[in-house]
């Protein structure tokens, strides 16, 4: 296998006794990251009229400073949210959608964001036509032509992920982006796995709107995420909520409606976004692209080894994915309990946490993935273990 990633697990504050292969799904926060969060949350108490009134203007802008060169764009471009559901909400409810008009998305979407398209099509009447991908693809065109051929001239707007959840697969998205502005369509882009995974340049990507996670891979606190608005397309986003950065009377203006509809929603605590800034210096004091590095080495490792266990096979080639990587277990049955189980006995009998995930093909058939995370923690051993328990409880399930 490769080569053991270089930052020890007590750096970090997960539970020594559980081997911890989903970052993918929460994210995890290294010891001195959670501990700058901590000296905020204090700071805040002390004097919270000092530190929300006072204070928090240029703490946010110089936290919103640091997200924004960390994934390519300007400061003025990139507001904190607490999650990317909440900003995929925020743009189907203010992008004016009708009878007649269409929103071109994939198979592989996550759940949640997709929720909130398939909502407003039933509010808005607009339809939701989905691309149906394979489990994985072969090339970048393949992937191209495959959403293109669902643009229509009725076509408003595509969503799209940039690496999926359930199916770990890296789409090659700027092409799709780039070829949709010259169309005039409005391209939302779901990159909740993407900072901190791989390097990002939002700018470059062509995307008018890209939604994201700190909390993932960046390894910030629970509740940091980030949406980005080119500056050109910002005047359609309406804030979900209403509260003291709207209207003439708002308070602290900075200028800019997209900022100040984000910053003062009413009485929050701000420290998991300004610890962003402290999870990122951590990431560059650490070699973070060695590290990204390594752990794609050992994903890929992982992944070859397993396929010798009988009745797993590999999914993705190696250019398809970065540090998230299935394998599919080919005669894992429902009727037993099936992926559900498998998760359930994984971690009750061996102390694996990792996701077992039922994904449906676009020719209707059930595939069942098992989708590891493999971060600056996870060593060879770990991996092995997952590969044992597989081995043994895969074929207890088998019908």
């Amino acid at each position: 296998m490769a080569t053991q990633p270089t930052i020890p697990a007590v750096d970090w504050l997960l539970d020594s006794d559980v081997v911890f292969l989903n970052h993918g799904s929460f994210g995890a926060c290294p010891t001195v990251v959670h501990d700058e969060y901590q000296r905020i949350q204090r700071r805040l108490e002390t004097q919270p009229v000092r530190f929300l009134q006072r204070e928090l203007p240029d703490l946010l802008a110089d936290a919103r400073r640091s997200l924004a060169g960390f994934v390519g764009a300007e400061e003025d471009e990139v507001v904190f949210v607490a999650n990317p559901t909440y900003a995929v909400n925020e743009i189907a409810r203010s992008l004016r959608l009708g009878p007649g008009d269409e929103v071109v998305t994939s198979n592989h979407e996550y759940g949640a964001c997709l929720n909130a398209w398939t909502f407003m099509a039933a509010k808005s009447g607009f339809e939701l036509v989905t691309a149906a991908l394979p489990a994985t693809i072969e090339t970048d065109n393949d992937f191209t032509s495959a959403i293109w051929n669902q643009v229509t001239e009725r076509t408003k707007v595509i969503f799209l992920s940039h690496i999926t959840s359930a199916t770990a697969l890296t789409f090659p998205i700027a092409e799709v982006c780039h070829r949709a502005t010259s169309r005039g369509i409005i391209t939302v882009i779901d990159g909740a796995h993407v900072a901190g995974q791989m390097p990002l340049d939002v700018t470059s990507l062509g995307a008018d709107f890209y939604v994201g996670t700190c909390h993932k891979w960046v390894c910030a606190p629970k509740g940091s995420s980030f949406f980005y608005a080119r500056r050109d397309v910002q005047h359609l986003i309406e804030p979900l909520v209403v509260g003291w950065g709207w209207g003439e009377a708002r308070q602290f203006d900075s200028g800019s409606d997209f900022l100040d509809f984000h910053q003062w929603l009413g009485t929050d605590d701000p420290s998991a976004y300004l610890t962003v800034p402290s999870a990122i210096r951590f990431q560059r004091e650490n070699d973070w692209p060695g590290v990204q590095a390594r752990c794609h080495k050992l994903a890929s490792a992982f992944v070859e080894e397993a396929t010798s266990i009988d009745g797993v096979r590999k999914v993705h080639g190696d250019d398809r994915f970065a540090q998230m990587a299935l394998i599919e277990l080919i005669d894992l049955h429902e009727g037993r309990g099936g992926a559900a189980l498998l998760q359930t006995q994984l971690y009750d009998k061996h102390r694996v946490e990792v996701p077992v995930i039922s994904w449906t093909d676009p020719a209707g058939r059930a595939r069942t993935f098992v989708r590891i995370s493999v971060q600056a923690y996870n060593t060879e051993q770990e991996l092995a273990r997952l590969a044992g328990a597989l081995a043994a409880l895969h074929v207890s399930l088998k019908t």
